[in-house]
């Protein structure tokens, strides 16, 4: 018979298509505590454990590879991610409860769980990077067993994932300064498929611990073309850069909010066309304007009523970009476009810091910058100490 574990009604829909919940590393800490410390304590056989998470959804989850001696029980839970693209999808989560003569209950990390080693994450440096809401479930459900069990001595709780240190090593957890393994996470206890909060979140997580660490200025790409470019043709630190896919406006308002004083950003223009126009989620889904703001801005640029046609029937920027080019406007036309991705940029910010872009083409390579990148360059390799070339 089929464990069912409380998520079988919860699905989002993508695409037209059925999405499963999952649910977090940091729910299958919390259930295999709860189970380990209800054997150690109470003295009695439990195969599943019930666990309420933060979202209001009760979970039924299934104790694996269960083992005790006399003042210890180890279990684990197995990762399930639902339908999102999780790096931590089936990985089984351990913990160890030991008594202790020490009052109170010790959360530790083992084998394949990561390490702090930088400021600016939940956790202070040293410690096993077990994140707030987590430790707070873990807590709760077994400060609940002591209560009921009367048990007034002390618990150690070593988490350890196996396997966790290759996948660690894939996450964004090696540029935060998380060694050795993954995290245990998670704010809601339920892993939504392809959750926005999500990624946005991490784009969170990691801009807090660059400006713990000292970051004034921010390098920033929005995806992979633009950390290509970067590395290969700038002379910046490409390895202090982040990524913020298509989230240009809540970078912007993260940033802002953080205080950071100036951001870089080094961008293919199939992205940053659309912040000429305001557009600051640059998902397709969101809008693709691409080809009315070239158009528009190629005829600010003198472009002939014929060419701005073609523009609009292009497909691709390469395209549009051929079209420009063909009438001798691309300079012209990339000084429209850079002037008004500076100004809606600057509209996001209430002007309250110093922004830049950088654009290129894979095709046609660099295409131009806003007035403030040549500050900005300096400024970010004044910051980290890298010479200009």
């Amino acid at each position: 018979m089929e464990h069912k574990t409380g998520l079988e009604g919860y699905y989002s829909i993508k695409n037209n298509k059925k999405m499963r919940y999952g649910y977090t590393t940091g729910s299958c800490a919390a259930a295999a505590a709860k189970g380990a410390v209800e054997i150690l304590l109470e003295n009695r056989k439990v195969e599943q454990v019930e666990l309420m998470t933060p979202k209001g959804i009760l979970l039924n989850l299934e104790l694996l590879h269960i083992s005790q001696g006399k003042d210890w029980v180890s279990c684990a839970v197995k990762k399930d991610g639902g339908d999102d693209p999780d790096a931590t999808d089936g990985l089984e989560i351990f913990v160890k409860a030991e008594k202790t003569r020490d009052p109170g209950i010790r959360l530790e990390g083992g084998e394949g769980v990561g390490r702090v080693t930088k400021k600016g994450l939940e956790q202070p440096v040293g410690s096993p990077a077990i994140n707030k809401v987590p430790r707070s479930m873990i807590l709760k459900e077994t400060e609940e067993i002591c209560s009921r069990a009367d048990y007034e001595g002390g618990l150690l709780l070593t988490f350890s994932v196996p396997g966790g240190d290759r996948v660690g090593a894939r996450t964004f957890n090696p540029r935060l300064g998380i060694q050795g393994g993954i995290s245990i996470l998670g704010t809601s206890g339920i892993v939504e498929p392809m959750s926005e909060s999500a990624l946005i979140k991490s784009i969170e997580i990691e801009m807090r611990q660059k400006v713990e660490n000292g970051g004034e200025y921010l390098l920033i790409t929005p995806g992979n073309y633009g950390a290509a470019y970067l590395k290969e043709h700038m002379s910046l630190p490409f390895e202090e850069s982040m990524k913020c896919s298509n989230y240009i406006g809540e970078t912007l308002d993260m940033a802002l909010d953080m205080e950071v004083k100036g951001i870089l950003f080094v961008s293919h223009i199939g992205k940053f066309v659309k912040v000429a126009g305001g557009i600051m989620n640059t998902h397709s889904r969101c809008a693709d304007s691409r080809a009315e703001l070239l158009a528009a801005n190629a005829i600010r640029a003198g472009i002939s009523l014929e060419g701005a046609r073609e523009i609009l029937d292009t497909i691709t920027t390469d395209e549009a970009l051929a079209v420009i080019r063909r009438e001798n406007l691309l300079e012209p036309v990339m000084e429209e476009l850079t002037k008004r991705i500076l100004y809606y940029m600057n509209h996001r910010t209430y002007d309250r810091m110093l922004l830049g872009a950088v654009i290129f083409s894979n095709e046609y390579g660099y295409l131009g910058q806003t007035e403030n990148t040549e500050e900005l360059i300096r400024l970010l390799q004044k910051q980290y100490k890298k010479p200009s070339v």
